[in-house]
């Protein structure tokens, strides 16, 4: 029994030294003080003798040690058997991309990637990389040079202690040359994970614009907008006037002058679709050139989401895609769709529809609903009415009619043409132009008649189904829920910072869309699993860090301890916490 005077210290190698014939001879031996009570003083004990020192078997010794660290943690260990203190030399977050990387592996996104990377000739890493890349987006997101540095020197990506930007480049190509058979098997993977419900499956298109002054030179391209393949890939600026004269509808730049729905016409873009289930789980994106039309996108959308072989499938979107074209195209196969249908349009089915009489019913969320059944069309149309959208329309067109009201005040002293001149300005703000008429003599007046009929359709909203068997809420409900894509576009340029884009080449700034959509998917994947935001959630798990510490006898990383709060983010996530002791490896340097 160890006595209580004993100190940890008491344990110790003597070095006793025997004089014979004038020399000196060292004995190593293992000692410990035992304290004697009775003369109040500590003696002490030989545990065991190593023998002389000069014939000293140091392997054995090494063996011993290393026989005794196998009971330590191995930090403790490394700090048993060092020389001197140890030296913290870093510390970065990891639980981000701990997560993120377990979500990754749960889907089987490496699985898959590894699969097509098989017989190609690429560095071994590039899943690693790509799977780098998309954490960025989530974590940390910048260009791809910031990429690198962050990889090596911020954060802790399993798999991949540093990379270069030439390496991130190649990756991405390969990337974009496994898109259409990632999409799909990534698909399948989560709809097994999550049991995603895929009857209603939700589209919509934006766009981003690049700070660059002039568009790409239009190339030849085909029907989805893809580059032919005798086309160059790398793209110069073109003057304004090489952009003019590509009247061939199917030659076009893919950074071209567009409908921004960003609000900046006067800057080149691209246009990105997505599509999402009824959870906002984005299950792909297309880029098309900047300057391509809503109305031909979808199909395209519907072909290449026809190859899934999905079974029935409810498509919903905007009104921007509600031509007669497109709804035909949306049918094929027994599809069927809900899409707005443009209220203030003035389309004979718009007016049957309002002119319609009958109760609305009351739903969900303070909506109401009335469905009207036209002749001749198998179409279904709902009319929803929400009473607080009515009020916040009244409140709006009150304050657009105060604004017009002041600019026409005393133009009827005006003369002629500069009475003409403020028409016209007023004529570039539709918000104020929609309720101004000119009287026969050229006086401005607000239109009464115009302000009654937008009271008519305060808090409207007006809906087309083709799916005979969808209730009149489910169809109101369901196209609500289309805001789920518009929240993805608004996390994908605000979370994940898609714009601004650091690439000029076409190829590159498709791959750059891929990465920005898997790190929706894991975001939103970490979201419906936790039923908290990703900034929630990314704020928490970041506080697990990784530290690192060196030594004589090597280094280590090593973990903090977790939370309460990360550790039921990771239990919800069904990720297993990271193990305490990183990397151990004695005897070099980092």
């Amino acid at each position: 029994m160890t006595d209580p005077h004993a100190r940890p210290s008491d344990q110790h190698v003597r070095r006793w030294r025997r004089l014979k014939d004038g020399s000196t001879v060292r004995y190593l031996q293992l000692a410990h003080n035992e304290w004697d009570a009775a003369t109040g003083t500590s003696r002490p004990q030989v545990l065991h003798s190593f023998g002389r020192e000069d014939q000293l078997d140091r392997g054995a010794i090494a063996r011993l040690v290393a026989s005794l660290a196998k009971l330590l943690d191995p930090a403790a260990a490394l700090r048993a058997t060092s020389g001197s203190e140890l030296t913290f030399l870093a510390s970065r977050p990891m639980g981000g991309a701990h997560a993120l990387d377990s979500l990754w592996h749960r889907i089987g996104i490496d699985t898959v990637m590894k699969k097509l990377l098989t017989g190609r000739r690429l560095d071994p890493t590039a899943e690693r990389v790509l799977f780098a890349l998309v954490a960025n987006r989530a974590l940390a997101p910048g260009s791809k040079l910031a990429a690198t540095r962050w990889i090596e020197h911020d954060s802790h990506i399993p798999g991949l202690p540093a990379t270069s930007d030439d390496a991130c480049y190649r990756a991405m190509d390969w990337l974009l040359k496994i898109e259409d058979k990632l999409a799909e098997e990534v698909y399948w993977q989560v709809a097994d994970l999550l049991n995603l419900e895929v009857d209603l499956l939700f589209f919509d298109t934006t766009s981003t614009y690049f700070e660059t002054g002039e568009p790409d030179i239009p190339v030849a391209r085909d029907e989805h907008g893809l580059r032919l393949p005798d086309e160059p890939a790398d793209q110069a600026e073109p003057s304004k006037a090489t952009e003019d004269s590509g009247s061939d509808p199917k030659t076009a730049s893919f950074r071209a002058y567009g409908k921004s729905k960003d609000h900046r016409p006067d800057l080149p873009q691209v246009v990105i679709g997505m599509a999402v289930t009824r959870t906002g789980i984005p299950i792909r994106v297309w880029s098309w050139p900047g300057n391509t039309g809503d109305q031909a996108l979808i199909r395209q959308v519907r072909e290449d989401l026809r190859e899934w072989k999905l079974t029935r499938v409810v498509w919903v979107a905007d009104r921007g895609f509600a031509s007669e074209t497109n709804r035909r195209f949306l049918q094929r196969a027994g599809g069927h769709y809900i899409i707005g249908e443009k209220i203030r349009s003035g389309s004979p089915a718009a007016q049957a529809a309002l002119s319609r009489q009958g109760r609305y019913a009351h739903v969900a969320d303070n909506m109401q609903v009335k469905q009207v059944q036209l002749p001749d069309t198998a179409d279904r149309f709902v009319i929803c009415h929400n009473p607080d959208q009515a009020t916040r329309d009244a409140a709006i067109r009150a304050d657009l009619l105060a604004q017009l009201e002041d600019a026409i005040k005393g133009s009827d002293k005006l003369e002629p043409l500069k009475r003409a001149e403020l028409r016209g300005k007023l004529s570039t703000k539709p918000g104020l132009h929609r309720f101004l008429r000119a009287t026969p003599g050229g006086l401005l007046r607000i239109d009464k008649a115009a302000i009654k009929a937008e009271e008519r359709l305060d808090g409207k909203f007006l809906l087309r189904c083709s799916d005979p068997h969808l209730s009149a809420e489910d169809i109101a409900t369901g196209y609500k829920q289309l805001l789920e894509v518009e929240r993805g576009w608004r996390d994908m340029k605000t979370i994940i910072d898609l714009r601004p884009v650091y690439h000029r080449k076409e190829d590159r700034i498709r791959a750059h869309v891929l990465l920005c959509w898997l790190a929706l998917l894991l975001i939103r994947i970490a979201e419906t699993t936790c039923e908290d935001t990703w900034l929630n959630l990314r704020e928490e798990l970041e506080r697990i860090h990784v530290g690192t510490f060196i030594g004589p006898a090597g280094t280590f990383r090593q973990r903090t301890e977790t939370s309460p709060a990360q550790r039921a983010i990771l239990a919800k996530l069904g990720v297993t916490e990271p193990k305490r002791i990183i990397t151990l490896e004695p005897g070099t340097t980092v």
